[in-house]
């Protein structure tokens, strides 16, 4: 084993025993929570229960959550957080499908969680008890059942490196694989007691599919009555003006000749700002710049036209649906915009990346934040172009700053 592979599995191998020592820490917490939920479902006999249970129930809540947020990186397929309780009634709680499997989890997880966090953590550090012991035999009695080694009795450095020494090179080998043996073990013990069941997926999936469906369907209906509206308002007026203005000009040629040619410069005035509008129009639909530049030109020159100072961290996606790339364009657009108009930013930044299958942008400024969807239509607008092409967006954006917005898009061709 060389010298990077050495370090690679010490780093895998400390990161493990740090998420055993984490199930280690959540398990003893549930062996205090566990007893004091059966106590208080049994108070709800007499009523007493009935208020202190909801309380608990989100506590729980709070803990499989966690767990579940850390499930990414041991377990084969991560769980998503099952979010917070939305009411606090006894009953709306226990009708929330996740509280079910966040009760089969607590107890499981107190005593295997326990078991499992602690041997994992304590593998860890066995190699530096092992060398403390070596190191330190002379301060142990001789009678003292800690002192023999691999059954060799120690009273001398000479026995303590001979009976020490291939002790220490057993505990580093457990030391680097067994960790991850053990969090990988808790990971997928926990994920299939967190995980909805196959049924619940697909119910949540359809749920999801009838959200972002009828929000598609109410962006497109917006989406027509504006640019129905711009055409009426805009581009038909000025048509009309100027069939007004050629008319004029039309019965003014027999009468007074020179009169026609202020009137026909006020007709192609207003041909070209009818042209204009409409190009802004199109450009509204479907971005020019995202036929002629792909999606990472056309955000290198959003990123440019930007009013606060912007980067542009963009790989090269390669093919992406038209629609996807739409509705990451706009997403970004608007981002930028909000961040200079409404978060007082000074800086601004813009990610691309692409992972397998996943197009996933994040905006970034260092503005004053709490953006929020309640506040106006921008983020509404936003989320609803992005669940149409069965996207994800997350708005972070804690008082203070800084906001951090992230889309992620599937673009499997």
């Amino acid at each position: 084993m060389d010298l990077a592979t050495a370090r690679t599995h010490t780093l895998r191998s400390a990161r493990a025993a740090r998420y055993c020592a984490t199930v280690a820490a959540r398990g003893l917490a549930l062996i205090l929570l566990v007893p004091v939920l059966v106590y208080s479902a049994a108070l709800c006999l007499i009523g007493v229960g009935l208020l202190a249970l909801p309380f608990e129930l989100r506590l729980l809540r709070r803990l499989a959550d966690a767990e579940r947020t850390r499930l990414g990186r041991w377990a084969a397929t991560p769980t998503t957080p099952a979010g917070p309780h939305a009411r606090n009634t006894l009953m709306a709680v226990l009708s929330d499908p996740a509280t079910g499997r966040d009760l089969r989890w607590a107890p499981c997880m107190a005593v295997a969680g326990t078991l499992l966090g602690f041997t994992g953590a304590a593998l860890f550090v066995f190699p530096a008890a092992v060398l403390v012991l070596i190191c330190l035999w002379w301060l142990f009695p001789a009678d003292d059942p800690i002192r023999p080694l691999l059954n060799v009795p120690v009273d001398s450095w000479g026995s303590a490196l001979y009976a020490g020494v291939p002790q220490l090179l057993l505990s580093l080998l457990l030391a680097l694989f067994g960790p991850p043996l053990t969090a990988r073990l808790a990971a997928a013990s926990n994920r299939r007691l967190l995980a909805p069941s196959p049924a619940a997926v697909l119910a949540e999936r359809v749920a999801a599919l009838d959200r972002t469906r009828t929000g598609a369907l109410k962006a497109h209906g917006d989406e027509l009555r504006r640019i129905e509206r711009d055409l009426h308002d805009g581009t038909q007026a000025r048509l009309v003006s100027l069939a007004m203005q050629l008319g004029l000009a039309e019965r003014t040629l027999g009468s007074d000749p020179a009169a026609v040619g202020p009137l026909l410069t006020r007709a192609r005035e207003g041909a070209e700002e009818a042209m204009a509008e409409l190009r802004d129009l199109l450009r509204s639909v479907y971005p020019p710049v995202l036929a002629d530049r792909g999606l990472t030109g056309a955000l290198s020159a959003v990123v440019a036209r930007c009013q606060v100072p912007a980067t542009a961290h963009l790989d090269e996606p390669g093919p992406v649906p038209a629609q996807v790339e739409v509705a990451v364009y706009f997403a970004v657009t608007e981002a930028l915009t909000n961040a200079a108009k409404h978060s007082h930013a000074r800086s601004a930044s813009v990610t691309l990346t692409r992972a397998d299958d996943t197009l996933r942008a994040e905006i970034t400024d260092d503005g004053r934040g709490g953006a929020a969807e309640g506040h106006g239509t921008g983020l509404r607008g936003m989320r609803r172009r992005v669940e149409a092409v069965d996207g994800l967006l997350r708005v972070q954006s804690p008082p203070g700053g800084p906001t951090v917005i992230t889309v992620e898009c599937p673009c499997a061709s």
